[in-house]
């Protein structure tokens, strides 16, 4: 899973964590929908899409863009994007774009053409590591600090999140989507430890509390156990695996975590959806 997919994964999932990072009081997340939109002209999808539900002109629609690779043509595209966007679906609402970047350093200008583009209100630009120690101190904003936390103090800052969220939630389903979402983003943060090590981590007994774990480890690689041992084959358990793994990639589940998962390496898996893909290719010729 890239880091952007992350970031909107967290915005999917737990939409107030976008206007907590704008410093937008919670109670607007009501009135949005987060999701994404075709540009039909330019076979391209604008991923991060904030809309207001009901057609109020007062309310802004975003488009949240997370850069964590340096990118010169960044800007050329994404006012490109607007505009089209724009002409294409005439939104009944002023419009605001969100770049989020881990630092300054990532970021690309070309001053010759954005210089007084990126000085209007409209426009946020959100360096991670910048952010004061006041909006750390919230919660959501620190869930994003954790994706881009240094590998040696990311596990400490996983476990204090993994307290406040039980301590501080009372919807145990909001809590249940937070902790999902700090167990995916470790196994792609640090994708060497183990699940026991992921479990002690989020103070969890064991990853089986989680509801990713539950709904597909449980489901499909339980099974797959039982069919290698039943079947008393080493192969058994070996295509068992290999079937569990291509429906984990049918669910859109990532590289990093189907690794976490069944206990192989990134390279491994990736191996046995390339054998997977090329036997389906074969079968099609």
């Amino acid at each position: 899973m890239k880091t952007d997919s992350l970031f909107y994964t967290i915005f999917q999932e737990l939409p107030f964590v976008f206007f907590a990072l704008l410093g937008v009081p919670e109670s607007t997340t009501s009135q949005y929908q987060f999701t994404s939109q075709e540009l039909k002209q330019l076979a391209l999808r604008l991923d991060g899409l904030f809309l207001p539900i009901e057609p109020n002109p007062e309310l802004p629609f975003y488009i949240v863009e997370v850069q964590f690779q340096p990118d010169p043509q960044l800007y050329d595209r994404l006012f490109s994007e607007l505009l089209l966007y724009i002409r294409q679906y005439r939104p009944p609402h002023p419009w605001q774009l969100v770049v989020i970047y881990p630092d300054r350093q990532t970021e690309r200008v070309n001053d010759l053409y954005f210089r007084e583009f990126l000085q209007l209100p409209n426009i946020t630009r959100i360096y991670i590591n910048e952010l004061t120690i006041s909006e750390t101190a919230s919660l959501p904003v620190k869930l994003l600090k954790l994706i881009t936390e240094p590998e040696t103090t990311a596990p400490d800052l996983a476990t204090e999140l993994a307290d406040r969220a039980r301590g501080e939630i009372s919807d145990l389903e909001l809590r249940e989507n937070l902790i999902n979402l700090l167990e995916t983003i470790i196994v792609y943060k640090l994708p060497y430890k183990s699940r026991e090590e992921i479990a002690a981590m989020l103070r969890m007994s064991n990853l089986q509390e989680t509801k990713f774990y539950q709904e597909v480890f449980t489901e499909g690689l339980q099974e797959g156990r039982q069919v290698g041992m039943q079947e008393g084959r080493q192969v058994g358990w070996q295509e068992a695996q290999k079937a569990f793994i291509q429906r984990l990639v049918a669910r859109g589940t990532g590289v990093v975590e189907i690794a976490q998962i069944v206990d192989l390496s990134v390279a491994e898996v990736e191996a046995i959806i390339a054998e997977a893909t090329q036997a389906e290719l074969g079968k099609q010729n």
